[in-house]
């Protein structure tokens, strides 16, 4: 089945608060959404990253960005 659909959408102000990696942000209607992923290397790094260090593990230094407390 088949739906053919004409819309206009008019919008004045739009305030999206979060984007997260799976978001999906619609406006009208969609047939078929679908997913796409892309991994580009933007810093042309060469070589790996370091190994993580493990949430146990001591550390000098703190998080350069304050975290907020769970």
């Amino acid at each position: 089945m088949n739906f053919y659909i004409n819309q206009t959408i008019q919008i004045n102000f739009l305030k999206v608060d979060a984007v997260s990696n799976s978001s999906v942000l619609q406006i009208g209607s969609a047939g078929i959404i679908k997913p796409l992923a892309n991994l580009y290397n933007t810093g042309a790094f060469t070589t790996p990253a370091p190994p993580a260090i493990s949430p146990g593990a001591s550390q000098s230094e703190g998080p350069f960005v304050p975290l907020a407390p769970s």
